[in-house]
């Protein structure tokens, strides 16, 4: 099979510990030939969608890990797959990536995750969806309405909505030091929407990633444990990340979740949960592939390929 990865500059990546190269690894083990371009090569001309790809080859060396062919036009409907996987943030530029791929999608190509539920989950606000699952949260840029629920909860934790790896995240305890301010910074006096949420002590346990590939549950998790004195325990931010089978709670929380996405054309999930609640729902480019397997033994690229290539049969 054919497959396009749309994703950051393969330059970039962290090789060590990649998801979208851990993906590319093992489908080109399997012998499926792999293409590759960025979200800037995709373009509408003469009625279709295309990229200008490559042909790509993954290569054993660490300093010279991929070889890439000469620059192809080819119509996205020309793959058997087109798998979406440049990283957030979510902005204007993502946004026209997401219709261009729906337009190919209306011209027969298959698209992974689907751009239409891509748009239609916001990776913080569609928690909003499954209010039984989440942590007291509100979203808002009314810096009264923040404050009244800090006055509620005491000790809440404050966020933009589209940040990544734990950026702009704060803590504000029941003193309420610096609220106003936290809050007019982030959400710029009013003009940017922000996350509140209760704040779980939970989180000294880790803030867990939890896959869902094809409508199924990946049976371990990541914990993303924070370190020191830091309340954020995304890797980006310092955390530790510690590998342990799903719990009681966080799988009856996937199991009911993974068919429901999946159905929408969300085919790779990040469920993120502190304690027993959900606190977002990563579809743009979930990672922790690596990590896992290296320390569960579960081979979570495999299982990725597995169900890839029952979706595409």
């Amino acid at each position: 099979m054919d497959l396009l990865f749309i994703a950051d500059p393969l330059e970039s990546f962290k090789i060590s510990k990649d998801s979208t190269l851990a993906m590319m690894r093992v489908a080109q083990a399997a012998g499926h030939q792999l293409w590759f371009c960025q979200s800037r090569n995709v373009l509408w001309g003469d009625g279709l969608v295309k990229a200008d790809c490559q042909a790509l080859a993954i290569k054993p060396s660490d300093s010279a890990w991929f070889e890439l062919g000469d620059i192809e036009s080819r119509p996205l409907n020309t793959f058997n797959v087109v798998l979406m996987r440049t990283d957030p943030p979510f902005d204007i530029e993502y946004l026209n990536t997401t219709w261009l791929l729906s337009a190919a999608a209306r011209q027969g190509a298959k698209v992974l995750n689907n751009p239409t539920a891509i748009r239609d989950h916001s990776e913080k606000i569609s928690i909003a969806e499954f209010p039984e699952l989440i942590p007291p949260t509100l979203i808002t840029r009314e810096l009264s309405a923040i404050k009244a629920f800090h006055c509620e909860h005491q000790d809440i934790v404050i966020k933009p909505l589209d940040g990544m790896g734990g950026m702009g995240v704060f803590r504000v305890g029941s003193d309420g030091l610096n609220l106003a301010s936290i809050v007019e910074t982030l959400g710029e006096n009013g003009v940017r929407t922000l996350m509140v949420q209760r704040f779980l002590p939970e989180i000294i346990q880790g803030d867990k990633r939890v896959l869902l590939i094809g409508g199924e549950v990946v049976p371990f998790a990541l914990a993303r444990i924070p370190q020191g004195s830091e309340i954020r325990g995304n890797l980006a931010a310092g955390g530790k990340g510690v590998a342990m089978p799903l719990t009681e709670a966080e799988m009856k929380i996937a199991v009911r979740l993974a068919p429901v996405l999946n159905e929408r054309g969300l085919f790779l999930v990040g469920l993120d949960l502190i304690g027993a609640y959900l606190t977002e729902i990563n579809v743009t480019s979930p990672t922790c592939f690596v990590e896992i397997t290296e320390q569960s033994g579960f081979d979570v690229s495999q299982f990725w390929l597995t169900a890839l290539e029952k979706e595409l049969t």
